[in-house]
């Protein structure tokens, strides 16, 4: 929307340091919005990469998990499950990229080995079972670690729609609005310095034309 300016040599001074602050803020955006991308496409890539190992291991696990219920019944399965049930202290720091919290997410998981649980009974299951109870183990971890990378990624999308929307509200909105604005002002304040000389030369040649008379 359009806003009446008084035309004034001052007005002429704050509308091009408004220009010029624009300006700057438009270049520390762009110059954050790089930063983010990169950022991001550092992470898609562990993603990815984690997402490819955790498949290749859920795959193992469930393999290993089939073939111990060949072996035992579910109810026998379910037990051992239940015993060897963990909590689980999940910590979470952040580190700033950019002014957006990026988790960095630390599990502390009982390091114990299921075969010194004293709850695991090592005489009542067999090696099908320790394998699965193995390989869903180091799934528990991938899928920790995988929540991390996930959660920063979705964190620097949302940062990075929100700064490119600045960015180009300073580029396509703000900015040519205050230039367009300084043009105004300077053609008006240009219109008043010839409309103040065109009227003090008439002026002059009305007193010559007095003096003269008289």
């Amino acid at each position: 929307m359009a806003v009446d300016v008084v035309p004034t040599r001052m007005e002429l001074i704050k509308t091009k340091d408004r220009i010029k602050l624009a300006r700057k803020g438009h270049k520390l955006l762009k110059q954050k919005r790089d930063a983010l991308i990169l950022e991001f496409f550092k992470i898609m890539k562990k993603a990815k990469d984690l997402r490819g190992q955790l498949a290749a291991k859920m795959g193992e696990g469930y393999q290993s998990l089939a073939l111990a219920e060949t072996y035992h019944p579910l109810q026998e399965i379910g037990k051992v499950s239940l015993d060897l049930r963990k909590d689980i202290e999940v910590d979470i720091e952040v580190r700033n990229v950019m002014g957006v919290n990026i988790p960095n997410i630390t599990a502390d998981v009982d390091t114990t080995h299921f075969l010194e649980v004293p709850t695991y009974s090592v005489a009542g299951t067999s090696a099908k079972i320790d394998a699965a109870v193995e390989d869903f183990t180091e799934i528990l971890g991938m899928v920790i670690k995988l929540a991390e990378t996930e959660t920063a990624m979705k964190r620097l999308i949302l940062e990075i729609e929100k700064t490119k929307r600045r960015v180009n509200a300073l580029e396509y909105v703000l900015i040519p609005r205050l230039e367009q604005q300084k043009r105004n002002i300077s053609f008006q304040l240009e219109e008043m310095e010839r409309d103040s000389f065109v009227s003090l030369k008439t002026i002059k040649r009305k007193l010559e034309k007095e003096k003269q008379a008289a």
